[in-house]
């Protein structure tokens, strides 16, 4: 395969870094890391003003050339005069519970945090193959072709451990994305400014999103009501109890 002779040809440090990157890439693989507390992001679809100033300040932090946007706002419009509608979708890495990108990388660049869950990459490793590219549902790994690799958001990890919030967050003039636990996100119990207590109900999905069951994605919206998935609650419903005969 082309991937294992691309591999073949690194150094002998290089080599060993891949294999240790494996190593943790399976067994994350096959025992699901499950993070101290797994952080995420929620997003008002409703008042979001759709300025993309979230998108610009995470390409100056990353340092990303025209093409690559690690976070992308999607302008969803619809409706017949006078019926009309139009709200925005803000979306980047969602962290997932079961990360699609993960088990794909053949040198095992990307990893789960077991800390605060978020989904890391190590572009260092990474051979350019995009396959994880392809694998997940939600458009979050980015092909750089200035350099031949894959990034993606971190949750500007570096801005989390110093207790701050990611770039995005920082540059949202509306606050109407913010991060946070996500069991207390999905529960509406999280002190935000991008929902009102008692009054927001936050989903897992929106329209024109993929489904979440497919990797248990770390995000929840504010949804207009064009863009509600009724089937898609932030909160599952708790499994029904047996009752023993």
């Amino acid at each position: 395969m082309a991937e294992k002779q691309v591999i073949n040809k690194l150094g002998i440090d290089a080599k060993a870094r891949v294999k240790y990157a494996q190593d943790r890439r399976d067994a994350t693989t096959y025992e699901p890391v499950q993070p101290e507390q797994q952080w995420g992001f929620i997003h008002n679809n409703m008042d979001c003003i759709g300025c993309r100033a979230c998108e610009i300040a995470c390409k100056d932090k990353n340092g990303l050339p025209p093409g690559p946007r690690f976070r992308r706002v999607m302008y969803v419009e619809g409706g017949t005069f006078p019926e009309v509608f139009a709200y925005k979708v803000n979306m980047s890495c969602n962290h997932c519970a079961e990360p699609a990108c993960l088990p794909t990388c053949p040198t095992g660049a990307i990893w789960k945090r077991a800390d605060n869950g978020v989904v890391d990459i190590d572009s260092s490793l990474c051979i350019g193959c995009r396959r994880c590219e392809a694998a997940c549902p939600y458009g979050a790994p980015q092909f750089d072709p200035s350099d031949n690799t894959v990034k993606k958001c971190n949750l500007c990890i570096d801005e989390l451990e110093s207790g701050r919030k990611p770039y995005c967050v920082s540059a949202c003039m509306m606050r109407v994305l913010d991060i946070g636990p996500i069991d207390q996100l999905r529960a509406g119990t999280w002190d935000t400014k991008a929902m009102v207590k008692g009054v927001d109900v936050p989903v897992r999905q929106v329209q024109h999103m993929a489904n979440p069951e497919l990797t248990n994605p770390s995000i929840v919206f504010v949804a207009h009501p064009k863009g509600k998935v009724e089937s898609a609650p932030a909160v599952p419903a708790a499994p029904t109890p047996k009752v023993s005969s």
